[in-house]
């Protein structure tokens, strides 16, 4: 019983100095700190893009190294432009891009409906609800959205074009 102590006390010895070997710079970070830089991330990213939204959204200033300026309201090109350096937040931002080229448009909303995700996320965490029952509850909620989608959606053929012209312009212009 002793030596099998010793032994573990030595792997795990071992084990964590082959981490810190991995990653000399890395940080360690308890679980409840961890959530809170990653939301804190999500956070940010949200915040920085959460003005661009709609007809009304306010443009971003954006200056090269070279001192080039764009100005821009467009979420995929302030994602492509930003030098993120927190893994969270690139997640999301390559989320929101691949939406985006996906679909055309979408990656600001992307950013925000994530942030807004991880805050709720955060909140209940706090009030002691297990990270495994907001997954899940994640998870139930995406596939009643996708539900929802397939019951409201209308197959057009091809050949349909002519005489759904006015319905198809009409969802175009919401």
């Amino acid at each position: 019983s002793n030596s099998f102590c010793t032994l573990l006390k030595k792997n795990s010895a071992t084990m964590q100095g082959n981490l810190s070997y991995l990653n000399p710079g890395g940080m360690q970070a308890r679980k409840a700190t961890a959530l809170q830089i990653n939301c804190g991330a999500s956070r940010g990213l949200q915040e920085v893009l959460k003005s661009n939204l709609g007809p009304r959204g306010t443009m971003k200033m954006l200056v090269s190294g070279a001192g080039l300026v764009k100005i821009t309201k467009d979420g995929n090109t302030l994602l492509g432009e930003m030098q993120i350096q927190h893994p969270t937040a690139t997640l999301i931002a390559r989320a929101a891009t691949a939406t985006d080229d996906e679909t055309g448009d979408g990656s600001t909303s992307t950013v925000i409906m994530i942030g807004e995700m991880m805050r709720q996320a955060e909140r209940y965490i706090q009030e002691g609800l297990h990270p495994r029952v907001i997954t899940e509850g994640f998870d139930l909620a995406k596939q009643e959205a996708l539900n929802f989608i397939k019951a409201g959606s209308l197959n057009v053929k091809v050949e349909d074009g002519p005489e759904l012209r006015d319905v198809l312009t009409s969802v175009a212009r919401t």
